[in-house]
């Protein structure tokens, strides 16, 4: 077996990995349709359980608060980490989505173009600022002191505190859109990727003007973001693999195929990398991308998050489990 279960927990509910946040110690996760849990990140016990509303189209943990938005109640709401209490909550207009934090702003809204775009004071809710009209963008990434947004061939940052334009960035092809999952990948500090049309992996660089053409790749590729890890640029393909790519030249490294549809989501252990198909088979990868193993570990996965140390989170069709991967294999 390439993992051991060291705990689960039934959500009575399909997974989301946006209804989900993780924190150094701790897993906030949406279950049984309305309530917001937050588990022990160690064991799976509870540590709070509170009503919070239907599907929550995000889930952010910002320091020692959570902040979720409840379809249902058209609120945003913000609870203490630590006790679950509610700190402040603010209404949002119908079909708000997209939940971003800074140091001392949430921005919330642009999902799907439905919306303005808000920016609320982190500490107690206060409005700061609202865009005149509705804004169409992907979801924003906090980059630099501002926020990057996107849309079509135009990539953005913002100041979270005002909301005004700090700089703008031309595409060559217009943003993949992944809906109300991420879409950029921050490599560092002066360096995020963008996946653009069916193919493309554009470099935005935060200190020019520069957005360019990093990686063409011969095969079409899912609508999400890159995984960058292990210091290397992983993309899922539409078929049934990934292709790696060098994040310096931009050079394809290797190419995997397994034959079987893939959950997104990469994990890492001491030998490389861990992936998961759609039907449960957990397979652990080399660092240069041969299959080493196999193992089928549960039905309908959703996606995987790599917690580090081994540890990776599995989101499946109706639980919540943790499995450390076996480093004597």
């Amino acid at each position: 077996m390439i993992g051991m279960t060291l705990w689960e927990r039934q959500l009575h509910q399909r997974g989301s990995a946006s209804a989900l946040a993780v924190a150094q110690d701790c897993i906030v996760v949406h279950e049984r349709h309305t309530r917001l849990v937050c588990l022990n990140r160690h064991d799976g016990s509870v540590r709070w359980d509170i009503p919070i509303g239907t599907w929550p189209r995000g889930v952010v943990i910002a320091s020692d608060r959570c902040l979720c938005p409840a379809q249902d109640s058209d609120q945003l709401s913000c609870v203490d980490l630590m006790t679950g209490s509610l700190v402040w909550q603010v209404g949002l207009p119908r079909y708000s989505g997209h939940v971003v934090a800074t140091a001392d702003a949430i921005i919330v809204g642009g999902w799907r173009g439905y919306t303005p775009m808000a920016g609320f004071n982190s500490d107690d809710g206060r409005p700061l600022w609202l865009t005149q009209h509705r804004t169409n963008t992907v979801l924003p990434l906090p980059w630099g002191g501002g926020v990057l947004l996107g849309s079509g061939t135009k990539a953005w940052l913002i100041d979270p505190r005002d909301g005004r334009e700090l700089d703008r960035w031309r595409l060559p092809e217009p943003l993949a859109d992944p809906d109300n999952r991420p879409a950029f990948t921050l490599i560092d500090p002066d360096r995020c990727l963008a996946l653009c049309g069916p193919r493309s992996l554009v470099n935005i660089q935060f200190s020019s003007a520069l957005a360019d053409r990093l990686f063409q790749h011969d095969a079409d590729l899912t609508a999400s973001a890159a995984e960058f890890t292990g210091g290397v640029i992983l993309l899922r393909e539409r078929g049934a693999g990934y292709v790696a790519v060098n994040p310096e030249n931009g050079s394809a490294l290797w190419n995997v195929g397994v034959g079987q549809p893939l959950a997104e989501g990469v994990g890492r252990d001491d030998k490389g990398f861990v992936i998961i198909s759609q039907g449960g088979v957990l397979f652990r990868l080399s660092s240069d991308g041969h299959v080493l193993e196999r193992s089928s570990s549960a039905a309908r996965v959703i996606a995987l998050r790599d917690l580090g140390a081994g540890e990776v989170l599995m989101i499946t069709k109706g639980t919540l489990r943790m499995i450390v991967i076996d480093r004597s294999s």
